[in-house]
């Protein structure tokens, strides 16, 4: 396999290619192309094959790949079978459903606490515990936990986010409407749930205009 020029949008395709793939079995598709798999997802059949080719060597010429083994490589490929602790900060309705949500495990995940302006511990349904944010940087330091999920407020989230970067945190998944400022060598990935949103309702208001298109003809 191709282990060079490891591209993020790469990356952020991978996981759909196992969503789908987890979601044939033995019975439907027991060999599976990368032009099956384009097709399935509406995306080019170059672009796909090339993608496999950097994650598995396992194809052969007519018959593709054996499914099983192709999502055993894939998921190597991103980790998913080593497992990356991190913690939440900012439990308000968003964090806490964050820090409690199982199906991380899935990915090599594992949120193991959360942390927000209390002055007490406190337990999340889940068992999991809410620290003082001021206890943040020790937490971090003796877990050695290197990533964090940020889901503050705008107002205070660039505030929030060098505390974490001060914290021996060097992945931030962020939540906060907002742009980060961080130092070399660390990495902030925005969720843009307002983006999302706009480009989901447009998508559909686009689809609505061309329903009225086709009616009239």
């Amino acid at each position: 396999m191709e282990t060079n020029k490891i591209s993020s949008a790469l990356l952020g395709r991978l996981p759909r290619y196992l969503a789908h793939l987890k979601t044939l079995t033995d019975e439907d598709r027991r060999y599976v192309s990368s032009a099956s798999v384009a097709d399935a997802l509406g995306l080019g059949k170059v672009l796909v094959r090339k993608d496999f080719a950097k994650v598995s060597d396992g194809g052969h010429p007519k018959t593709g790949y054996l499914r099983r083994e192709l999502i055993v490589d894939m998921e190597s490929f991103l980790g998913y079978h080593t497992i990356t602790e991190a913690v939440v900060v900012g439990t308000g309705k968003l964090g806490s459903a964050l820090l409690d949500y199982s199906g991380f495990q899935e990915y090599g995940l594992s949120v193991v606490a959360g942390f927000d302006a209390t002055h007490e511990h406190r337990q999340t349904d889940a068992g999991k515990t809410i620290y003082p944010v001021e206890e943040l940087d020790s937490f971090c330091r003796e877990k050695g936990i290197c990533m964090g999920i940020l889901t503050v407020p705008a107002g205070i989230a660039q505030l929030v986010c060098n505390r974490m970067v001060e914290s021996g945190i060097r992945a931030i998944w962020n939540f906060a409407p907002t742009h980060l400022d961080v130092p070399a060598g660390v990495h902030v990935h925005n969720e843009n749930l307002a983006a999302s949103l706009t480009e989901l309702r447009m998508q559909l208001k686009l689809m609505e205009l061309q329903g009225e298109h086709y009616e009239r003809i």
